[in-house]
Protein backbone atom coordinates (compact mmCIF):
# COMPACT_ATOMS: atom_id res chain seq x y z
CA UNK A 1 0.00 0.00 0.00
CA UNK A 2 2.77 2.44 0.95
CA UNK A 3 4.72 1.70 -2.25
CA UNK A 4 1.63 2.25 -4.40
CA UNK A 5 0.99 5.59 -2.71
CA UNK A 6 4.57 6.68 -3.41
CA UNK A 7 4.14 6.05 -7.13
CA UNK A 8 0.90 8.02 -7.16
CA UNK A 9 2.48 10.89 -5.25
CA UNK A 10 5.46 11.01 -7.61
CA UNK A 11 3.18 11.24 -10.62
CA UNK A 12 1.18 13.98 -8.95
CA UNK A 13 4.30 16.02 -8.21
CA UNK A 14 5.53 15.66 -11.79
CA UNK A 15 2.23 17.07 -12.95
CA UNK A 16 2.48 19.94 -10.50
CA UNK A 17 5.99 20.70 -11.73
CA UNK A 18 4.69 20.92 -15.27
CA UNK A 19 1.99 23.35 -14.19
CA UNK A 20 4.52 25.44 -12.23
CA UNK A 21 6.67 25.62 -15.36
CA UNK A 22 3.90 27.60 -17.01
CA UNK A 23 3.66 30.24 -14.29
CA UNK A 24 4.60 33.78 -15.25
CA UNK A 25 6.91 35.44 -12.74
CA UNK A 26 7.43 39.15 -12.29
CA UNK A 27 10.69 40.46 -13.88
CA UNK A 28 12.26 40.82 -10.42
CA UNK A 29 11.25 37.32 -9.39
CA UNK A 30 12.46 35.88 -12.69
CA UNK A 31 15.88 37.53 -12.27
CA UNK A 32 16.12 36.27 -8.71
CA UNK A 33 15.17 32.73 -9.77
CA UNK A 34 17.89 32.82 -12.45
CA UNK A 35 20.50 33.82 -9.87
CA UNK A 36 19.31 31.06 -7.54
CA UNK A 37 19.75 28.50 -10.32
CA UNK A 38 23.21 29.75 -11.35
CA UNK A 39 24.46 29.77 -7.76
CA UNK A 40 23.34 26.24 -7.04
CA UNK A 41 20.20 26.93 -5.03
CA UNK A 42 17.41 24.49 -4.57
CA UNK A 43 17.64 20.70 -4.79
CA UNK A 44 20.36 20.60 -7.45
CA UNK A 45 23.14 20.58 -4.85
CA UNK A 46 22.36 16.96 -3.97
CA UNK A 47 23.64 15.83 -7.34
CA UNK A 48 20.26 15.20 -8.91
CA UNK A 49 18.68 14.46 -11.29
CA UNK A 50 18.99 10.74 -10.71
CA UNK A 51 17.06 7.90 -12.22
CA UNK A 52 14.54 6.77 -9.62
CA UNK A 53 16.20 3.42 -8.89
CA UNK A 54 19.63 5.07 -8.68
CA UNK A 55 18.37 7.80 -6.36
CA UNK A 56 16.64 5.32 -4.08
CA UNK A 57 19.91 3.41 -3.62
CA UNK A 58 21.68 6.32 -1.90
CA UNK A 59 21.77 7.21 1.78
CA UNK A 60 20.39 10.73 1.42
CA UNK A 61 22.13 12.88 4.04
CA UNK A 62 22.43 16.08 2.00
CA UNK A 63 19.23 18.10 2.33
CA UNK A 64 18.16 17.88 6.01
CA UNK A 65 15.06 15.90 5.16
CA UNK A 66 12.95 13.72 7.45
CA UNK A 67 14.05 10.21 6.38
CA UNK A 68 10.86 8.58 7.68
CA UNK A 69 8.43 10.51 5.51
CA UNK A 70 4.94 11.69 6.44
CA UNK A 71 3.23 9.92 9.33
CA UNK A 72 0.39 7.48 8.65
CA UNK A 73 -2.11 10.12 9.80
CA UNK A 74 -0.75 12.66 7.32
CA UNK A 75 -0.63 10.10 4.51
CA UNK A 76 -4.25 9.16 5.14
CA UNK A 77 -5.30 12.82 5.01
CA UNK A 78 -3.45 13.39 1.74
CA UNK A 79 -4.73 10.18 0.19
CA UNK A 80 -8.31 11.16 1.01
CA UNK A 81 -7.73 14.57 -0.58
CA UNK A 82 -6.82 13.10 -3.97
CA UNK A 83 -10.53 13.16 -4.79
CA UNK A 84 -10.13 16.95 -5.17
CA UNK A 85 -7.31 16.67 -7.69
CA UNK A 86 -9.60 17.60 -10.59
CA UNK A 87 -11.19 20.60 -8.87
CA UNK A 88 -10.30 24.29 -8.47
CA UNK A 89 -12.54 25.48 -5.64
CA UNK A 90 -11.87 22.45 -3.47
CA UNK A 91 -12.19 22.25 0.34
CA UNK A 92 -8.71 22.72 1.78
CA UNK A 93 -9.18 21.58 5.36
CA UNK A 94 -9.33 25.25 6.43
CA UNK A 95 -5.56 25.18 6.64
CA UNK A 96 -5.16 28.94 7.04
CA UNK A 97 -7.57 29.00 9.97
CA UNK A 98 -5.99 25.87 11.47
CA UNK A 99 -2.52 27.43 11.41
CA UNK A 100 -3.90 30.63 12.93
CA UNK A 101 -5.70 28.66 15.64
CA UNK A 102 -2.60 26.57 16.37
CA UNK A 103 -0.52 29.70 16.99
CA UNK A 104 -3.32 31.81 18.45
CA UNK A 105 -3.06 34.56 15.85
CA UNK A 106 -5.56 36.05 13.42
CA UNK A 107 -5.78 34.41 9.96
CA UNK A 108 -4.81 37.79 8.48
CA UNK A 109 -1.40 37.24 10.09
CA UNK A 110 -0.72 34.03 8.15
CA UNK A 111 0.63 33.64 4.62
CA UNK A 112 1.02 30.22 2.98
CA UNK A 113 4.02 29.35 0.85
CA UNK A 114 5.37 26.42 -1.13
CA UNK A 115 7.78 25.55 1.66
CA UNK A 116 9.46 28.15 3.84
CA UNK A 117 11.74 28.83 0.86
CA UNK A 118 8.92 30.67 -0.87
CA UNK A 119 8.28 32.67 2.29
CA UNK A 120 11.92 33.80 2.30
CA UNK A 121 11.80 34.80 -1.36
CA UNK A 122 8.47 36.61 -0.97
CA UNK A 123 9.82 38.58 1.99
CA UNK A 124 12.94 39.46 -0.01
CA UNK A 125 10.95 40.67 -2.99
CA UNK A 126 8.60 42.69 -0.79
CA UNK A 127 11.13 44.35 1.51
CA UNK A 128 14.32 44.79 -0.53
CA UNK A 129 12.89 46.56 -3.56
CA UNK A 130 14.79 49.65 -4.65
CA UNK A 131 18.18 48.24 -3.70
CA UNK A 132 17.61 48.12 0.04
CA UNK A 133 20.00 46.04 2.13
CA UNK A 134 19.62 42.78 4.01
CA UNK A 135 21.81 42.18 7.06
CA UNK A 136 22.71 38.71 8.27
CA UNK A 137 25.56 36.29 8.85
CA UNK A 138 27.57 34.12 6.51
CA UNK A 139 27.25 31.20 6.18
CA UNK A 140 23.54 30.82 6.71
CA UNK A 141 20.65 29.58 4.59
CA UNK A 142 21.43 31.32 1.31
CA UNK A 143 18.04 31.89 -0.36
CA UNK A 144 17.57 35.45 0.96
CA UNK A 145 21.01 36.54 -0.25
CA UNK A 146 20.57 34.90 -3.65
CA UNK A 147 17.23 36.55 -4.25
CA UNK A 148 18.64 39.86 -3.06
CA UNK A 149 21.33 39.56 -5.72
CA UNK A 150 18.69 38.75 -8.31
CA UNK A 151 16.75 41.96 -7.62
CA UNK A 152 19.93 44.06 -7.43
CA UNK A 153 19.71 44.54 -3.67
CA UNK A 154 22.75 44.57 -1.42
CA UNK A 155 23.60 42.29 1.48
CA UNK A 156 25.80 42.95 4.48
CA UNK A 157 27.09 39.53 5.53
CA UNK A 158 28.81 39.32 8.87
CA UNK A 159 31.18 36.48 9.75
CA UNK A 160 30.26 33.97 12.41
CA UNK A 161 32.07 34.10 15.72
CA UNK A 162 34.86 31.63 16.50
CA UNK A 163 32.36 29.19 18.04
CA UNK A 164 30.17 29.40 14.89
CA UNK A 165 27.46 31.40 16.66
CA UNK A 166 25.86 34.50 15.15
CA UNK A 167 27.36 37.85 16.13
CA UNK A 168 24.32 39.70 17.47
CA UNK A 169 26.19 42.85 18.63
CA UNK A 170 27.75 43.18 15.16
CA UNK A 171 24.31 42.81 13.54
CA UNK A 172 22.95 45.56 15.77
CA UNK A 173 25.84 47.87 14.87
CA UNK A 174 25.51 47.17 11.15
CA UNK A 175 21.77 47.82 11.24
CA UNK A 176 22.17 51.11 13.09
CA UNK A 177 24.98 52.27 10.78
CA UNK A 178 22.93 51.52 7.65
CA UNK A 179 19.51 52.15 9.13
CA UNK A 180 17.96 54.22 6.32
CA UNK A 181 18.99 51.66 3.71
CA UNK A 182 18.11 48.47 5.58
CA UNK A 183 15.03 46.66 4.34
CA UNK A 184 15.44 43.46 6.32
CA UNK A 185 17.48 41.72 9.01
CA UNK A 186 17.66 37.95 8.57
CA UNK A 187 18.13 35.38 11.33
CA UNK A 188 18.11 31.64 10.75
CA UNK A 189 17.41 30.15 14.17
CA UNK A 190 18.69 27.46 14.54
CA UNK A 191 21.17 28.34 11.85
CA UNK A 192 21.68 26.29 8.73
CA UNK A 193 24.39 25.00 8.13
CA UNK A 194 25.91 25.18 11.62
CA UNK A 195 22.97 23.94 13.71
CA UNK A 196 23.60 26.55 16.41
CA UNK A 197 20.79 28.46 18.07
CA UNK A 198 20.39 32.12 18.92
CA UNK A 199 19.20 32.29 22.52
CA UNK A 200 15.95 34.01 23.42
CA UNK A 201 17.99 36.63 25.26
CA UNK A 202 20.05 37.43 22.16
CA UNK A 203 17.00 37.62 19.91
CA UNK A 204 15.47 40.12 22.32
CA UNK A 205 18.73 42.08 22.43
CA UNK A 206 18.67 42.36 18.64
CA UNK A 207 15.05 43.44 18.44
CA UNK A 208 15.51 45.98 21.22
CA UNK A 209 18.82 47.20 19.83
CA UNK A 210 17.84 48.09 16.26
CA UNK A 211 15.47 50.83 15.07
CA UNK A 212 11.94 49.72 15.81
CA UNK A 213 10.73 50.04 12.20
CA UNK A 214 13.27 47.58 10.71
CA UNK A 215 11.63 44.25 9.80
CA UNK A 216 13.34 41.11 11.09
CA UNK A 217 12.82 37.81 9.26
CA UNK A 218 13.39 34.82 11.56
CA UNK A 219 13.63 31.43 9.87
CA UNK A 220 12.50 28.74 12.34
CA UNK A 221 12.62 25.75 9.97
CA UNK A 222 14.39 23.57 12.55
CA UNK A 223 12.81 24.77 15.77
CA UNK A 224 11.11 21.41 16.46
CA UNK A 225 14.44 19.72 17.14
CA UNK A 226 15.78 22.17 19.74
CA UNK A 227 16.38 20.92 23.29
CA UNK A 228 18.45 23.84 24.63
CA UNK A 229 16.31 25.62 27.27
CA UNK A 230 17.82 29.01 26.37
CA UNK A 231 16.00 28.86 23.02
CA UNK A 232 12.48 30.12 22.38
CA UNK A 233 10.36 30.71 19.32
CA UNK A 234 9.96 34.38 18.38
CA UNK A 235 6.25 34.09 17.57
CA UNK A 236 5.31 36.11 20.70
CA UNK A 237 6.89 39.16 19.05
CA UNK A 238 4.44 38.82 16.16
CA UNK A 239 1.57 38.83 18.66
CA UNK A 240 3.00 42.00 20.20
CA UNK A 241 2.79 43.67 16.79
CA UNK A 242 6.54 44.10 16.32
CA UNK A 243 7.84 44.01 12.72
CA UNK A 244 8.86 40.35 12.91
CA UNK A 245 8.22 37.71 10.25
CA UNK A 246 8.47 34.06 11.30
CA UNK A 247 8.90 31.46 8.57
CA UNK A 248 7.92 27.86 9.30
CA UNK A 249 7.91 24.72 7.16
CA UNK A 250 6.34 21.27 7.02
CA UNK A 251 9.41 20.00 5.14
CA UNK A 252 11.46 18.96 8.15
CA UNK A 253 9.83 17.26 11.11
CA UNK A 254 6.60 16.54 9.20
CA UNK A 255 8.38 14.90 6.27
CA UNK A 256 6.69 16.91 3.49
CA UNK A 257 9.74 18.35 1.72
CA UNK A 258 8.68 17.00 -1.67
CA UNK A 259 5.12 18.29 -1.28
CA UNK A 260 6.13 21.92 -0.53
CA UNK A 261 4.25 23.67 2.25
CA UNK A 262 5.30 26.42 4.63
CA UNK A 263 3.92 29.61 6.06
CA UNK A 264 4.74 33.02 7.47
CA UNK A 265 3.44 34.58 10.67
CA UNK A 266 3.69 38.36 10.84
CA UNK A 267 1.70 41.49 11.66
CA UNK A 268 -1.01 42.07 9.08
CA UNK A 269 0.75 45.09 7.55
CA UNK A 270 3.79 42.97 6.68
CA UNK A 271 1.65 40.10 5.38
CA UNK A 272 -0.16 42.60 3.13
CA UNK A 273 3.19 43.79 1.72
CA UNK A 274 4.29 40.21 1.05
CA UNK A 275 1.08 38.78 -0.37
CA UNK A 276 1.31 40.32 -3.90
CA UNK A 277 4.60 38.48 -4.44
CA UNK A 278 3.19 35.06 -3.54
CA UNK A 279 2.71 32.63 -6.43
CA UNK A 280 -0.08 30.70 -4.63
CA UNK A 281 1.05 27.39 -6.14
CA UNK A 282 0.18 25.12 -3.19
CA UNK A 283 -1.76 21.99 -4.11
CA UNK A 284 -4.90 20.53 -2.54
CA UNK A 285 -3.17 17.37 -1.32
CA UNK A 286 -0.53 19.02 0.85
CA UNK A 287 -3.00 21.45 2.40
CA UNK A 288 -4.87 18.53 3.92
CA UNK A 289 -1.55 16.96 4.88
CA UNK A 290 -0.51 20.16 6.61
CA UNK A 291 -3.70 20.27 8.70
CA UNK A 292 -3.11 16.69 9.83
CA UNK A 293 0.59 17.36 10.53
CA UNK A 294 -0.20 20.30 12.81
CA UNK A 295 -2.22 17.99 15.04
CA UNK A 296 0.10 14.97 14.89
CA UNK A 297 2.36 15.91 17.79
CA UNK A 298 2.91 12.27 18.74
CA UNK A 299 4.66 11.57 15.44
CA UNK A 300 6.72 14.76 15.77
CA UNK A 301 7.84 13.73 19.26
CA UNK A 302 8.94 10.34 17.94
CA UNK A 303 10.91 11.83 15.04
CA UNK A 304 12.53 14.39 17.35
CA UNK A 305 13.57 11.74 19.87
CA UNK A 306 15.09 9.35 17.31
CA UNK A 307 16.78 12.18 15.38
CA UNK A 308 18.39 13.68 18.46
CA UNK A 309 19.61 10.32 19.70
CA UNK A 310 21.23 9.53 16.35
CA UNK A 311 22.70 13.02 16.09
CA UNK A 312 24.37 12.70 19.49
CA UNK A 313 25.58 9.17 18.73
CA UNK A 314 27.10 10.22 15.40
CA UNK A 315 28.73 13.31 16.90
CA UNK A 316 30.30 11.21 19.65
CA UNK A 317 31.66 8.69 17.14
CA UNK A 318 33.21 11.41 14.98
CA UNK A 319 34.67 13.20 17.98
CA UNK A 320 36.19 9.95 19.22
CA UNK A 321 38.16 9.89 15.96
CA UNK A 322 39.55 13.36 16.68
CA UNK A 323 37.24 15.56 14.61
CA UNK A 324 35.39 18.57 16.03
CA UNK A 325 31.64 18.89 15.64
CA UNK A 326 29.77 22.18 16.01
CA UNK A 327 27.08 21.79 18.72
CA UNK A 328 23.83 21.28 16.85
CA UNK A 329 20.17 21.56 17.83
CA UNK A 330 18.84 20.41 14.45
CA UNK A 331 18.61 17.35 12.22
CA UNK A 332 22.14 17.80 10.86
CA UNK A 333 25.75 18.11 11.99
CA UNK A 334 28.65 20.27 10.82
CA UNK A 335 31.98 18.42 11.10
CA UNK A 336 35.44 19.99 10.78
CA UNK A 337 37.13 17.41 8.56
CA UNK A 338 40.41 19.38 8.40
CA UNK A 339 40.61 19.22 4.61
CA UNK A 340 38.77 20.69 1.60
CA UNK A 341 35.22 19.39 1.58
CA UNK A 342 34.50 19.14 -2.18
CA UNK A 343 36.59 16.00 -2.88
CA UNK A 344 35.15 14.40 0.27
CA UNK A 345 31.60 15.02 -0.94
CA UNK A 346 32.45 13.20 -4.16
CA UNK A 347 34.12 10.35 -2.26
CA UNK A 348 31.02 9.84 -0.15
CA UNK A 349 28.85 9.87 -3.27
CA UNK A 350 31.02 7.10 -4.75
CA UNK A 351 30.25 5.11 -1.60
CA UNK A 352 26.50 5.61 -2.05
CA UNK A 353 26.14 8.40 0.53
CA UNK A 354 24.96 11.91 -0.36
CA UNK A 355 26.23 14.61 2.02
CA UNK A 356 25.82 18.39 2.11
CA UNK A 357 27.24 20.90 -0.35
CA UNK A 358 30.10 23.32 0.43
CA UNK A 359 29.30 26.31 2.64
CA UNK A 360 31.99 28.96 2.06
CA UNK A 361 33.91 30.23 3.89
CA UNK A 362 33.70 27.04 6.00
CA UNK A 363 35.34 25.03 3.24
CA UNK A 364 36.82 22.42 5.60
CA UNK A 365 33.47 21.61 7.20
CA UNK A 366 31.11 18.85 6.12
CA UNK A 367 27.37 19.13 6.77
CA UNK A 368 25.67 15.78 7.31
CA UNK A 369 21.93 15.33 7.71
CA UNK A 370 20.67 12.83 10.25
CA UNK A 371 19.06 9.90 8.46
CA UNK A 372 17.81 6.56 9.69
CA UNK A 373 19.98 4.37 11.92
CA UNK A 374 20.96 2.29 8.87
CA UNK A 375 21.89 5.41 6.89
CA UNK A 376 24.02 6.74 9.73
CA UNK A 377 25.81 3.39 9.91
CA UNK A 378 26.58 3.70 6.19
CA UNK A 379 27.88 7.21 6.78
CA UNK A 380 30.12 6.17 9.68
CA UNK A 381 31.48 3.24 7.69
CA UNK A 382 32.42 5.63 4.90
CA UNK A 383 33.78 8.20 7.35
CA UNK A 384 36.08 5.62 8.97
CA UNK A 385 37.32 4.48 5.57
CA UNK A 386 38.06 8.05 4.44
CA UNK A 387 39.45 9.42 7.70
CA UNK A 388 40.94 6.51 9.65
CA UNK A 389 44.49 7.61 8.80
Amino acid sequence: MRERLSVTRRGFMEGMAAVAGGLVLSPAAARAAAVLERQGGGPAFTGRPFAADDYDSYAKLAANENPYGPSDTVMQAMTSAFKYANRYGYPDGNILAEIARFHEVDPSQVLLGAGSGEILTVATLALLAGGRKVIGVDPTFHTVYQYATGIHADSIRLPLLADASQDIPAMIRATRQNWRDVGLVYLCNPNNPTGRIISARDVKALLDGIPEDVPVLIDEAYHHFVEDPSYASSIPYVKEGRPVIISRTFSKISGLAGMRLGYALAPRALIDRMRPHSVASINAIVKWGGVAALKDTESQDRVRRVNNELRKKTAAAVQAMGYDVIPSETNFLMINIKRPVVPVIESFKAKGVLVGRPFPPMTNHLRVSIGTAAEMERFMTGFKQLFSA
